[in-house]
């Protein structure tokens, strides 16, 4: 396993990050299998831990703290905050109200008096970035969370944050945490340059783009079997089914791009699953990427391929099949942008 510095926090951690969105009912139910998954990773060099309060409704925070009861200072422990936990109006979010709640909520599920790395899931429009980083920076303070960061932030907004907290005396976003893989390269035009400018860790969600390049989905073998991540993405509904809706004209391009990678990867003589997490780790930004085994077999295969980098014949070879900054969905962009709603984009007289 390589080690990389986050940033400029001096925190060393693994190039590959556990991810425990999978961890309860979103994936798998079994807590003692997710316990073991987590010890499995750590036993393998993995000393990197993310996970998030809505994961699961709850469940993944609770599944991991168990999992490092007796091993928590292993380990980075990172979580999340933002997204709806409850009925209440203030039960999500950016506001200091709700991250000065919902930080206890989390500590108490992961069992622990400390965060290692607190971040804002989502950005929003309704709360003012000084309100949320002077509630991280007052957390920083007490000694609740170690560090903050983003997830799937806007360039700009990365840009307004730093500038803020410099302008304000407060703590800076410290991480960004983007989606990128080799389907989803839009954030290589602004957000990955702009983490390298203010000397910002990534850590990369879905590097995998939800099980497409595993090579689990083609034209001719589409996995439907009940476990698959499709079928639990139909079953959810919502921008989730989308991304495995075969009648989207998107979905037929990733079908026929599946097949030339997959070509791709055995002249490198690695797997496809391999070869698309490499990827994410050649870009200089990258400090870690974020698996997110649902099993143990699934973890194994992961950690069988943490020493593998790509050749610069092998980066050029994607790069003419997705070029850089491509967004092969737009439903795979993380979240939708307010500023291109209907209403935003209309002068009204």
């Amino acid at each position: 396993m390589e080690y990389r510095t986050l940033g400029g926090t001096g925190v060393r951690v693994s190039t590959h990050c556990l991810g425990a969105m999978m961890f309860g009912e979103w994936g798998n139910t079994d807590v003692d299998e997710c316990v073991r998954i987590v010890h499995a990773a750590l036993d393998g060099g993995i000393n990197f831990v993310d996970t998030a309060d809505v994961y699961s409704r709850r469940q993944s925070e609770e599944i991991v703290g168990r999992a490092l009861k007796g091993r928590r200072d292993e380990v980075i422990l990172a979580t999340k905050v933002h997204g709806e936990m409850g009925p209440g109006q203030n039960e999500r979010g950016n506001s200091r109200v709700w991250i000065t709640r919902e930080v206890e909520n989390s500590l108490r599920r992961l069992g622990t008096d400390h965060i290692d790395l607190y971040q804002i899931h989502r950005p929003e429009a309704e709360t003012d970035l000084e309100e949320t980083l002077g509630a991280l920076t007052d957390l920083q303070r007490q000694g609740k969370i170690r560090y903050f960061g983003s997830s799937t932030f806007p360039g700009w907004q990365i840009v307004e944050a730093q500038w803020t907290a410099e302008r304000r005396g407060l703590s800076r976003f410290r991480t960004e945490q983007p989606p990128y893989s080799i389907f989803v390269r839009h954030v290589e035009r602004d957000v990955l340059p702009v983490a390298q400018r203010y000397g910002m860790g990534v850590l990369v969600w879905s590097p995998l783009c939800r099980g497409w390049l595993t090579g689990r989905y083609r034209r001719e073998a589409f996995d439907r079997s009940p476990d698959a991540r499709a079928s639990r993405g139909r079953a959810r509904g919502g921008p989730v089914a989308a991304q495995f809706d075969e009648s989207r004209p998107e979905i037929q391009r990733k079908l026929d791009l599946v097949e030339d990678l997959l070509k791709v990867a055995a002249e490198a003589g690695v797997s496809l699953t391999h070869m698309a997490i490499a990827f994410t780790l050649a870009h200089p930004a990258v400090t870690s990427s974020i698996i997110g085994p649902r099993t143990l077999p699934q973890l194994e295969d992961l950690l069988g391929g943490a020493e593998v980098r790509l050749d610069e014949d092998t980066l050029d070879a994607i790069d003419a099949i997705v070029p850089p900054g491509t967004l092969v969905d737009e439903n795979d962009r993380g979240f939708a942008p307010w500023w291109m709603d209907t209403s935003a984009r209309r002068r009204r007289v």
